[in-house]
């Protein structure tokens, strides 16, 4: 689906605190849902939200559903049950969300969604996500420069059901296949996870030993791909993430992996509960559904501007 209206970063940047959760049957509740908090950009999107709840007087409910739809299910009916005004929601799944989103809906309660679209409109107030498609051509544009446009490369791929999977992915390959001397020899899923990145990485480099270059579709997966690469004496492999965490950050300072794409989290999720308070006091709901936030890159040229998901000034 086209998503049709970008928000400007620059504007919600401000400094975050990490609250504490809300008591039962809170007249004020806002309730945030994500997946799993070991991925800092998840953590980041919870934390952002939960300041600015605070921040405009609401208590919170902080849940992940770890990327189950099953759990997802569960944790929407909590906050149905604890009352919550609003929902902020980085999904489970496209397909599998709908339902939860219009349980929500019919109980009186409005979602607000962050980082991972749906595939319907009408059901959420809001769908406030990256525009990962241009992100990823940034990445990519960067890669292509580092191989020096030519090289066999790997590409390392997000959960399959995950929307946000295919859309880097594509984005990623209508800039790299335009060089015919830049050669694709793998490309697994990995899940977003470092382990499995790790792993993964270990056995392609072990049937494509003369591999120059890596694709990441996030950047948890890119530091389990520079992990194994450098156990095996591999530091010349280029490698390239997807997100903009602190640990990339790191990395990219110390010569590791060479840059990234940094996601605006805190500042979705911000403004996410900012459109969930203008609904709850006056039924504002916003100008378009679908809202996009552009991405960044990030290599050693800016690496030391970058502090959780945002660049300071």
């Amino acid at each position: 689906m086209k998503l049709t209206r970008r928000l400007t970063l620059a504007a919600f940047a401000s400094v975050l605190a990490l609250g504490t959760a809300a008591p039962a049957f809170s007249a004020d509740l806002i309730a945030i849902i994500t997946p799993a908090h070991d991925n800092p950009f998840f953590k980041a999107e919870a934390v952002g939200a939960e300041a600015k709840a605070k921040e405009l007087g609401y208590d919170t409910l902080v849940m992940s559903h770890d990327d189950d739809a099953n759990k997802q299910s569960e944790v929407i009916d909590t906050a149905i049950g604890r009352g919550a005004k609003a929902i902020i929601l980085d999904n489970a799944g496209a397909d599998a969300t709908v339902a939860a989103i219009k349980k929500a809906k019919d109980a009186g309660i409005p979602s607000f969604l962050i980082d991972r679209e749906i595939n319907v409109t009408g059901i959420a107030v809001a769908q406030i996500v990256s525009n990962n498609y241009q992100g990823a051509q940034l990445g990519a544009q960067e890669f292509v420069k580092l191989m020096g446009e030519k090289g066999n490369y790997a590409e390392l791929v997000g959960r399959e059901a995950d929307t946000n999977a295919g859309i880097r992915s594509q984005g990623y390959h209508d800039v790299i296949d335009d060089y015919p001397d830049l050669k694709l020899v793998a490309k697994q899923s990995a899940n977003w996870s470092q382990t499995e990145a790790y792993a993964k990485m270990e056995t392609i480099l072990q049937a494509n030993p003369d591999i120059k270059g890596v694709i990441s579709g996030n950047d948890t997966m890119a530091m389990g791909a520079i992990a194994a690469l450098q156990a095996a004496g591999r530091k010349d492999v280029i490698v390239v993430g997807f997100d903009g965490s602190n640990d990339v950050r790191d990395s990219i300072k110390a010569g590791g992996i060479k840059a990234t794409v940094m996601q605006p989290a805190y500042a979705q999720a911000q403004i996410a509960v900012q459109q969930a308070d203008a609904y709850i006091k006056n039924k504002t709901v916003p100008k378009d559904e679908k809202q996009l936030m552009d991405c960044v890159l990030i290599n050693a040229d800016n690496a030391d501007k970058l502090e959780t998901f945002a660049l300071k000034n």
